[in-house]
């Protein structure tokens, strides 16, 4: 047998070696765990006397800008915004406002600094220089809600104004500024010592002022009045192994700028300007017409081309700003085209409420041709399937027409609810002889009085009141020829077997408030956010909730209905009027069946910015980019600790 060759030989050994090797994924090592580091400025941070418009902040590694445009805050504000951008290692930034004499500009970047490789954030960065002598380096911070439900307003601006005067937020750009985050949290930064009005303006114009109805905005009564002291807070060191266990607690001496708890509570005010925004034919029965504001009285239309005597029969909402007309006579309905005169009132260049005359025509989106072919053919198609029915010897009946009705009568019914007829159309006549409500007593159905009414707050909508026993069977009738519609249809027969639920099903919660107003509401919600129920605080200083759905969540709200309207009011700038209060419960019922919570609720006791639950809030506060803690997830993966 031939030697192998020493070449071979080598090669084998080669082979066997790898073979020898992890058979797994090769690892490209540990991940870059390290924000950039700031390295030097020019001109340097917190320099004095800066007259360069050009800014460069060098960092010790290739870095990008996370959303520039929502995170990176220039104050004072300018009316050019200046460029932001990145070159390399470096950060440039480049103003274009001439820069005003003693003045110290603030550069915030929050955490939108980060490594180009795997998005480390630097974190809080933020820079500083003055025109001036000096630098102002105090701070005041707080948070921007919703007034009406207390959601947090993310990117909303917050400013301050050395002067005091009201007019400042109508005529003058802020002195300095800032802007909100997920969670309607903001600090101004670079503010020097003295007496400011703080503002929160939703600036749709980006002129830093509000100068139109259409934008939010907040303000607080009280002046604004800087400081700082020193304070120590305490800081922990966690377990390198065990993430939920920590090593050491030590203190850190830092300085706290304050005020840094302020609450704006922010709002659009009452539209004042009125007019028509809208007019649309739905569809062949009716039309609608839609205003800016709310009004007190309906327009007044006038048929150019047919007689507008009875000729609808009108919605409105509450505040007449959406009116919808049903057009009564069915040939009207047919016709291509309405036109009318309308007279009402609308805003004038001078802000006043004016008598004006349109001509508005009201178009079918399908004209009278095409309805008819569209006609035809369905009669067509239905003829055809007729004939094949009739050929397969099936019996066929004409099928009558009634006037649609939605009967809300559940089969379990709920002790405080009533039963609910609805309408797609408007109802002509009502005969309530052929309603009837039966009980059972003793396995037999007793005639029950009970009351019908139109349900003042929804249109075509009606109730049925009975005093519904606990427990009991109820048997609801109502006769074919009962109810007729305005085009000469009538409702079907029905007939619904229901039964109330009993006492022992629900649950109920009493509560006891403290330092609510004079009028206030209280508001059962749901796990939406919605009005579930509402009723007024007694003199007493107590509020009950009977009847509540077992393994349902609830929730409280509470307003401040200071002019004892029912519903919540916004506010007004310019006569200081600030919006009805609102105050959240911090707590969430899980309701239970037969059992009594009785709650005593001070609706001061908890900061308003910590009142919603954030399990409710629709605005939902983002996570805080962090160091991606990745190599002790790699130390797993290749088995050490």
């Amino acid at each position: 047998m031939k030697p192998i060759p020493k070449y071979i030989a080598l090669l084998l050994i080669i082979i066997g070696f790898y073979a020898c090797a992890s058979t797994g994924q090769p690892d490209g090592g540990p991940y870059d765990e390290t924000p950039p580091k700031f390295v030097r400025a020019t001109p340097e941070p917190n320099a004095t006397n800066n007259k360069r418009k050009k800014i460069s902040i060098e960092f010790d590694e290739y870095i990008k800008l996370d959303k520039p445009s929502e995170k990176v805050i220039i104050s004072p504000p300018q009316k050019e915004a200046p460029e932001v951008k990145v070159s390399g290692h470096r950060v440039l930034v480049e103003f274009f406002d001439t820069l005003q004499e003693n003045t110290t500009y603030t550069v915030d970047f929050g955490d939108a600094i980060v490594d180009n490789n795997e998005d480390n954030p630097l974190g809080n960065f933020a820079y500083a220089f003055s025109t001036g002598e000096h630098i102002d380096t105090m701070e005041v911070s707080g948070t921007v809600l919703n007034a009406q439900d207390l959601e947090p307003i993310k990117g909303i601006q917050v400013g301050l104004h050395k002067d005091l005067n009201d007019t400042a937020f109508t005529k003058l750009p802020f002195a300095r500024i800032s802007r909100t985050d997920s969670r309607g949290h903001f600090t101004i930064r670079g503010v020097a010592p003295g007496k400011y009005r703080i503002y929160a303006l939703q600036d749709g114009n980006q002129n830093y002022l509000f100068d139109s109805k259409t934008e939010a905005i907040a303000w607080q009564d009280s002046l604004v009045i800087p400081s700082m002291a020193p304070a120590v807070r305490q800081d922990t060191v966690w377990n390198e192994l065990d993430t939920l266990a920590y090593d050491t607690i030590y203190e850190v001496k830092y300085t706290r700028f304050m005020p840094d708890d302020l609450i704006l509570r922010a709002f659009k005010e009452e539209n004042p300007m009125q007019y028509l925004v809208k007019s649309e034919r739905e569809q062949l029965n009716r039309f609608s017409l839609y205003f800016s504001a709310k009004a007190d009285t309906l327009p007044t239309i006038k048929g150019l081309d047919f007689d507008e005597k009875d000729a609808f029969v009108i919605e409105s909402n509450a505040r007449h700003d959406t009116i919808r007309y049903w057009i009564k006579d069915t040939t009207l309905c047919e016709r291509d085209t309405l036109t009318f005169q309308m007279d009402y009132l609308a805003t004038d260049t001078l802000g006043k409420l004016v008598p004006k005359t349109d001509t508005l025509r009201m178009m079918n989106k399908i004209n009278k041709e095409r309805r008819l072919a569209m006609a035809e053919d369905a009669r067509k198609k239905e003829e055809k399937e007729r004939k094949r029915r009739e050929k397969r010897g099936d019996t066929i009946k004409a099928e009558p027409k009634f006037f649609a009705m939605t009967v809300d009568a559940p089969s379990s019914l709920d002790i405080n609810k009533n039963v609910v007829l609805r309408f797609e159309e408007p109802v002509e006549h009502i005969d309530t002889s052929g309603i009837h409500l039966a009980v059972m007593v003793d396995s037999v159905w007793q005639e029950t009085p009970f009351i019908f009414r139109a349900d003042s707050g929804v249109h075509r909508q009606y109730q049925i009141l009975a005093n519904w026993e606990p427990g009991q069977e109820y048997q609801l009738t109502i006769d074919s020829l009962a109810i007729k519609g305005i085009y000469g249809l009538y409702t079907n027969k029905t007939e619904n077997k229901l039964k109330v639920k009993t006492l022992e099903e629900y649950g109920t919660l009493y509560l006891n408030i403290i330092g609510a107003g004079p009028h206030a509401i209280v508001q059962l919600l749901n796990s939406s956010d919605a009005v579930v129920r509402q009723q007024t605080v007694t003199d007493k200083n107590t509020c009950d909730f009977y009847f509540l759905q077992p393994s349902t969540q609830y929730y409280i709200r509470l307003i401040n209905d200071r002019n004892n309207n029912g519903v919540w009011d916004t506010g007004n700038y310019e006569n200081k009027i600030q919006p009805e209060e609102v105050f959240y419960f911090p707590k969430v019922w899980e309701m239970k069946a037969n059992f009594e919570f009785e709650e005593t609720w001070d609706i001061h006791a908890v900061p308003l910015d910590k009142q919603k639950l954030d399990e409710i809030k629709k605005q939902k506060p983002e996570e805080a980019k962090k160091i991606k803690d990745r190599n002790k997830e790699r130390a797993r993966k290749l088995g050490k600790t």
